[in-house]
């Protein structure tokens, strides 16, 4: 009988037949005790290269006041949609405000949406996964068809509508985002979960007496560990790109309080002749998606959750 907290790696699949999402979630699950030993030792370069850049942007948003050269509402420039120079290196916008400091103090609005609406959808997401997986049947039932409910609507549609009936302000945003990503989170802490449960060490542990909450925090949780810790982190760019696209409805942070999304749809009208105005906080959307998504990716070889 394996140890406690320890799994028993899924046998690998044989021939070409393709495997399911959720198929490949319960392999990664049931043997990542053993396959994080066996090869994931060390993150890959582009993963730490990656982590460096994503840690820039949030020493920036945590330093923005000190970083950012002019507030970010007040008008600083001569004459609006000034171009770069050693003075504005980004360059002012069509009102005169200085674009270096608006993408700085854009970072804090982003971050501060995406991290913690990720982090209660994962907490929230958990315990309902967790329950689901333990108890199944009708619990299990119920959870997966409310699931396929919020599945079954385009995530941006959904996102507005909700944003309709709370109002578009940054704290309804985190809740919508939370509302958003906690299905996401749900099936992926069922299917892993679900794989560990039937490991023989959960069986003994019952046999011992111990309760479900004991369990799922000594034994499932540690296992499907790594595949949330890789979740999160593609979570994380998932929402930082639906708080852009909000903000670019005009649904996310309302002026003149600045979000990447939303200084690009202030600069719509003047991309043509002055496109410093959209390069500069595009170029930080794709910056730190591409660096989250990076991670995430190195994450799950480091965690050898794609097993050959």
């Amino acid at each position: 009988m394996p140890e406690p907290g320890r799994t028993i790696p899924a046998a690998a699949p044989t021939g070409g037949e393709p495997v399911s999402p959720v198929a490949a979630v319960e392999t990664a699950a049931a043997g990542v005790g053993t396959g994080v030993r066996a090869r994931g030792r060390r993150l890959p370069r582009r993963a730490v290269i990656a982590g460096v850049v994503l840690g820039i942007f949030v020493l920036i948003a945590i330093f923005a006041g000190q970083i950012a050269p002019h507030p970010y509402g007040k008008v600083v420039g001569e004459s609006s949609l000034q171009g770069p120079s050693s003075q504005f290196i980004f360059g002012t916008d069509s009102v005169g405000r200085d674009v270096f400091s608006r993408v700085v103090y854009g970072t804090r609005i982003s971050l501060g949406v995406a991290a913690p609406s990720v982090l209660i959808s994962l907490v929230i997401g958990l315990l309902i996964g967790l329950s689901a997986a333990y108890y199944g049947r009708w619990l299990d039932a119920i959870v997966m068809r409310l699931v396929d409910i919020v599945f079954a609507f385009p995530a941006i549609l959904l996102a507005i509508a909700l944003i309709a009936v709370l109002g578009p302000s940054l704290n309804d945003l985190v809740i919508v985002i939370v509302v958003l990503f906690i299905p996401r989170f749900a099936v992926v802490v069922r299917a892993a979960a679900r794989s560990v449960r039937n490991q023989e060490y959960i069986d003994a542990a019952k046999a011992m007496g111990a309760g479900p909450l004991w369990i799922n925090i000594r034994h499932v949780i540690p296992n499907i560990g790594p595949v949330l810790i890789v979740e999160t982190a593609l979570s994380m760019s998932t929402a930082i790109l639906t708080e852009a696209a909000l903000s670019f409805l005009g649904l996310g942070a309302q002026p003149p309080r600045p979000s990447w999304g939303g200084m690009l749809r202030e600069a719509q009208d003047t991309m043509t002749i002055a496109p410093w105005t959209v390069l500069y906080p595009g170029l930080a959307i794709v910056i730190i998606v591409f660096a989250l998504n990076i991670l995430g990716d190195g994450l799950r070889d480091r965690f050898d959750l794609r097993r050959d």
